[in-house]
């Protein structure tokens, strides 16, 4: 294929789908289907990683002469893959129907393989393309530390410092507000709430050391 992903019944832009990588955060391509034919066209999308996408409308059915926008989201990443290089692959698949036919009402076998019917595919690569973030970090991690052993600190790790720090913070102030309703509902049972209130001081005191840490971890 060059330029635009094409078969008998339909054509897809673009033929190569390319996502803006950055650690823990989506990124979507949205590809435009054609149906270049004056009949009643399904397609289903399928791909050999099928956890680390999101694909909407994974199944359709096109009008004639008509078209619609497949939206594929990569899910936020935890770690870089090997020189941002990418081996998933998508295939689209598209077969004629009958006039009308609605997606709910496509036959299960609609994509299999047999005699009786047409059934065309189209391949698509994926490729990762690095953000200012992401060439950053690779720098980083390129490089060695200064003379006082110092090392950077992506931005994005930094807003999830920050993004934990507060989380803390709010878990914190919910356990001190279940603390004082625990005051004041008190009854008979006078040793169990003691041992409630008694761990959940101890828990609050550990989250408050958790913040502490992050806080002085964060740069200032």
């Amino acid at each position: 294929m060059s330029g635009v992903g094409e078969n008998q019944l339909i054509s897809i832009q673009p033929d190569e789908l390319k996502f803006l990588f950055e650690l823990e955060k989506q990124s979507y391509c949205d590809l435009k289907v054609s149906n270049k034919t004056d009949n009643y066209v399904a397609f289903k999308v399928k791909t050999t990683s099928p956890k680390k996408y999101f694909v909407r409308p994974n199944t359709g059915v096109i009008q004639p002469w008509d078209s619609c926008i497949i939206r594929v989201t990569l899910q936020a990443q935890r770690e870089y893959p090997p020189d941002l290089q990418c081996k998933d692959k998508f295939l689209l698949q598209s077969t004629t129907v009958p006039p009308h036919t609605d997606v709910d009402e496509l036959p299960q076998d609609t994509f299999t393989k047999d005699s009786s019917k047409t059934l065309t595919e189209c391949k698509l690569k994926v490729s990762y393309i690095a953000t200012s973030t992401t060439q950053r970090s690779s720098e980083s991690g390129a490089t060695s530390g200064d003379g006082n052993g110092s090392e950077s600190i992506s931005v994005t790790a930094i807003q999830r410092l920050k993004e934990e720090r507060d989380a803390a913070v709010q878990q914190t102030q919910q356990l001190q507000h279940d603390l004082e309703m625990l005051k004041k509902r008190r009854s008979n049972s006078a040793n169990g709430l003691s041992l409630k209130l008694a761990a959940m001081v101890g828990l609050i005191g550990l989250i408050i050391g958790f913040i502490l840490k992050l806080t002085l971890a964060s740069p200032t």
